[in-house]
């Protein structure tokens, strides 16, 4: 395939920490930032050198403190944290938690770029990825074509994109030039039609097929909260392949009119709404620690009674572990909320 997608935590996850109760509207931002940061660089406060405050976030009085170094996330350790300061006219108690796993925080590519060496220099093609696409890290071009990229699941896709129109382009100029002559070398015509066949988000000759790759967590949570995306009428069909952390998402025209743009309409739907996910959701696992029958059950019951006060939480249930998915500070909350009410049906037994 012209790309094989894995996950990969970033080093700065690890140093963040979420902070919900920041007293909002009192002050500035930037000085409720310059707070913060003096209140987690301070040693009594299991504090350590802080690289970044993020404030204000999409959250109302939520903030993101990352540390130089991942012995700044003591801060955890501390049962009591209290935002004091002589610009505030009283204290305010913060909840501080680790930053959940990004659903998708980084994606690592290995990009097959011999299917255009008759066509480009290889190192100049890679030279005008590079700078056009600037958030992503490339490796060294292997002697078999091969790159590995890493970087945002968003931007590894918009070059995935650029790629695959670059492909469809060169196939297109092929069969103009077939067209004019039939004595065309054998080979490059194959390499062509390897180009293709690799390129698995080029729909075919009538336009009739798109494939999107989503991240699996990010396509549960779709499915479970925007099914509608995935609603569409009976003249396309919408399919899907899970391997592992990917899933592929098929939208073909299956209806006696062909509608090109039909199917491309989904295929952008799909792909918007993964997007805005990618921005906000995070993933916690809660993992089972005796690894029995009974301790599933309860946690199972807990999980069971508590999702009616959370809609947007997605709760998948595997033999090891349990994965909520959510945006940070809901998936907090419930996970909170879950350890309480576990302790309390042991208590009651």
């Amino acid at each position: 395939a012209l790309m094989n997608l894995t996950s990969k935590d970033t080093a700065k996850s690890a140093r963040t920490v979420v902070i919900t109760g920041v007293p909002d509207g009192l002050l500035h931002n930037d000085i409720m930032a310059d707070i913060l940061t003096i209140h987690f660089q301070m040693s009594k406060n299991n504090g350590g050198d802080v690289e970044e405050v993020v404030y204000p976030t999409r959250k109302k009085g939520v903030a993101f403190v990352t540390f130089e170094d991942q012995e700044g996330i003591y801060v955890l350790k501390k049962d009591e944290h209290r935002l004091e300061d002589k610009r505030l006219s009283r204290y305010y108690p913060l909840k501080v938690t680790r930053y959940c796993e990004n659903v998708f925080s980084s994606v690592t590519s290995v990009l097959n770029m011999s299917i255009f060496k008759d066509q480009f220099v290889l190192e100049d093609l890679i030279q005008e990825l590079k700078k056009k696409s600037t958030a992503l890290s490339f490796g060294p071009l292997q002697s078999n074509g091969h790159i590995s990229v890493q970087g945002s699941f968003p931007a590894i896709k918009l070059l995935r994109d650029f790629l695959l129109l670059k492909a469809k382009s060169l196939s297109e100029e092929d069969k103009k030039e077939e067209s004019q002559s039939h004595q065309r070398p054998r080979r490059r015509l194959q390499q062509h039609r390897l180009t293709t066949k690799t390129s698995n988000s080029v729909h075919d000759a009538d336009g009739e097929k798109q494939v999107v790759v989503l991240d699996t967590d990010t396509y549960h949570y779709m499915k479970y909260l925007f099914p509608r995306v995935f609603v569409v009428n009976g003249d396309v069909v919408v399919s899907d392949i899970t391997d592992g952390d990917i899933t592929t998402v098929y939208i073909e025209n299956a209806g006696s009119r062909s509608d090109a743009g039909q199917v491309l309409r989904v295929k952008e739907k799909i792909e918007n709404q993964s997007i805005k996910l990618h921005e906000v959701l995070r993933k916690e696992k809660i993992y089972f620690e005796e690894h029995t029958r009974d301790e599933r059950r309860r946690y199972k019951l807990a999980c069971k009674s508590l999702k009616p006060y959370y809609p947007s939480v997605l709760v998948i249930p595997y033999d090891t572990h349990i994965d909520i998915i959510g945006d940070a500070q809901e998936i907090f909350d419930f996970t909170k909320d879950v350890s309480s009410k576990v302790q309390s049906l042991l208590q009651r037994r």
